[in-house]
């Protein structure tokens, strides 16, 4: 649990945050004082009800909950949208007298322009986060893959966050989907909920429908741990997933060996010792032929992996920044946002993810469900 003093702070903030947009944008709207007490109430909604929807998980009421969340969550995507744009505004003004524009009249037209494009883009970045995942193809070359491996399909899913605002039936779009895929195996790398077991294993139940060849292999996320782990591992078993915990399985593809490992979130160890991610533990004692594929939720588990001798490392948590412009502010702690890289000798693939976290809202980074398939080099 946060300090109190850094809740403090972040609410100070975020209050701060709240009174800026308000003194940079109601005064140039040309409306009546009642409106502009209008938009200031708004303002004051909104910075209570961000922090509710964080705190909503602790209600009783699961419907009630469920509601604020949100509600607040809408509210945080628009309000992520105001703030922004305010900034861009505020840079544009400073600008502005050096092009000798007549300033009153923008003043006004860029304070509407503020409003109507957060609310814009708010819309389009719901749409886009509530529709279905699209199927994205990869192929990944491997040295010396043996013949039977090639061609060999992976569906990798991820990032779901099944909880206040993702429920059974996205779950179940996202399971019929992958089924119709027919793939060679199915990984889930992480996040795959935001709540207890108690709360949600209504809604995780469809995860034992999926199928594929060689079964459904998944690795704890962080958000697992902050959901109690050690609960969602033994319910992700009970519905018939194989749960890799710093270790592997050898599946026969033709005659061909193709080791699968799996580690715990980078960051498991802050909540359980033993649960320390390790992909060396991982992939000990596995036969050198064949191809070795690593599950790790987040892509700086990757120096480790190729420290290992990983050929390639599926990984998920960034979502691709989700919406501008967090994705500008994930290479400060991961090393990929999205898609196909190489470090060294190993290839990582990081997801945009399937669901998506806090605001319904995806903007320039769309969920996906991944078709991975390994090719010769």
């Amino acid at each position: 649990m946060p300090s109190r003093f850094t809740i403090v702070l972040v609410l100070s903030i975020l209050g701060a945050l709240h009174a800026w947009i308000g003194w940079r944008i109601l005064p140039a709207l040309d409306v009546d004082t009642g409106w502009q007490i209008v938009g200031g109430v708004l303002l004051v909604l909104s910075y209570f009800l961000i922090p509710a929807a964080l705190l909503s998980r602790a209600m009783r009421n699961q419907r009630w909950a469920d509601r604020l969340s949100w509600i607040g969550m809408l509210t945080m995507g628009l309000f992520s949208s105001l703030l922004l744009l305010t900034i861009v505004r505020e840079v544009a003004l400073l600008a502005l007298p050096l092009f000798h524009a007549a300033m009153p009249e923008i003043v006004e037209s860029t304070a509407w322009a503020v409003i109507g494009c957060a609310l814009l883009l708010t819309a389009i970045g719901y749409v886009n986060a509530r529709r279905l995942a699209a199927v994205v193809d990869v192929d990944v070359p491997i040295a010396n893959l043996p013949d039977a491996l090639h061609g060999f399909t992976i569906i990798q899913i991820s990032d779901i966050h099944i909880g206040p605002t993702i429920k059974r039936s996205y779950l179940r779009a996202v399971v019929d989907k992958v089924n119709g895929l027919e793939a060679d195996m199915v990984a889930i790398t992480g996040d795959l909920v935001d709540g207890s077991v108690q709360q949600l294993s209504e809604h995780t139940a469809p995860l034992a429908q999926l199928r594929s060849r060689h079964g459904a292999y998944f690795v704890t996320g962080n958000h697992e741990y902050y959901s109690n782990a050690h609960a969602w591992i033994a319910e992700v078993r009970r519905l018939g997933l194989t749960v890799l915990m710093n270790e592997h399985v050898v599946l026969d593809h033709g005659g061909a060996a193709l080791v699968l490992a799996g580690v715990t979130d980078f960051t498991a160890h802050h909540f359980d010792e033993s649960h320390r991610s390790d992909p060396h533990a991982a992939i000990r004692n596995a036969p050198v032929s064949g191809a070795r594929i690593l599950l790790a939720h987040q892509p700086r588990s990757a120096a480790a992996a190729a420290d290992a001798g990983f050929d390639l490392q599926l990984s998920g948590h960034t979502h691709g920044g989700q919406f501008f412009p967090w994705n500008f502010f994930v290479p400060l702690q991961q090393p990929y946002v999205a898609g196909l890289n190489k470090l060294r000798n190993l290839w990582v693939y990081t997801s945009r993810g399937t669901g998506y976290w806090g605001p319904p809202k995806r903007l320039l980074a769309p969920s996906e469900i991944t078709r991975v398939r390994l090719v010769r080099a």
